[in-house]
């Protein structure tokens, strides 16, 4: 097994209240439902377990299932690590953050994430890999954050900044 990674680091101001994404953020049905990838989260208390959809690229098909440890504080921030059960092998993880402040005309909303995932494929795969997971959750990411729009009930365009 080979270990890879990508990230991704976004921002932009969402035209509404802190408090409904952050009902949003906090609901994994809700989370599910706008996360085209995402297959269901199970929640016990602050540990939540991530069930993808299966993904093929590159001649390998998987299905990843993985477990994060959230980290709440209210309306303001949500930080997330892997943290599998013990004697579980997870060979998938994510971390990363949601942070929200206000912003002049609405919510700023910031999303940083980092996605691993251990492959049967050699080291020499790399950036094939890295292309296939950043495009991967780029297209995941901009569905998402077309959802949460509409989810809240916001007609304009979401237009994502980098960071």
């Amino acid at each position: 097994m080979t270990r890879f990674s990508a990230s991704t680091d976004n921002e932009a101001v969402v035209p509404a209240d802190r408090k409904d994404i952050w009902t949003v953020l906090t609901d994994p049905d809700a989370l599910t439902d706008l996360t085209p990838m995402l297959d269901g989260i199970d929640a016990d208390g602050d540990l939540w377990t991530w069930h993808l959809k299966r993904i093929s690229a590159l001649g390998v098909g998987i299905t990843p299932s993985f477990t994060e440890r959230m980290h709440f504080e209210k309306g303001r921030r949500i930080d997330y690590t892997h943290e599998p059960p013990k004697d579980v092998t997870e060979r998938t993880g994510a971390r990363g953050c949601y942070e929200m402040s206000d912003a002049a005309g609405g919510t700023r909303l910031k999303i940083s994430l980092t996605l691993t995932v251990d492959l049967p494929l050699p080291r020499a795969a790399a950036p094939a890999v890295r292309k296939v997971m950043t495009r991967m959750m780029r297209r995941t990411g901009d569905e998402f954050s077309a959802n949460l729009y509409a989810r809240l009930g916001i007609a304009e365009k979401y237009e994502r900044v980098s960071v």
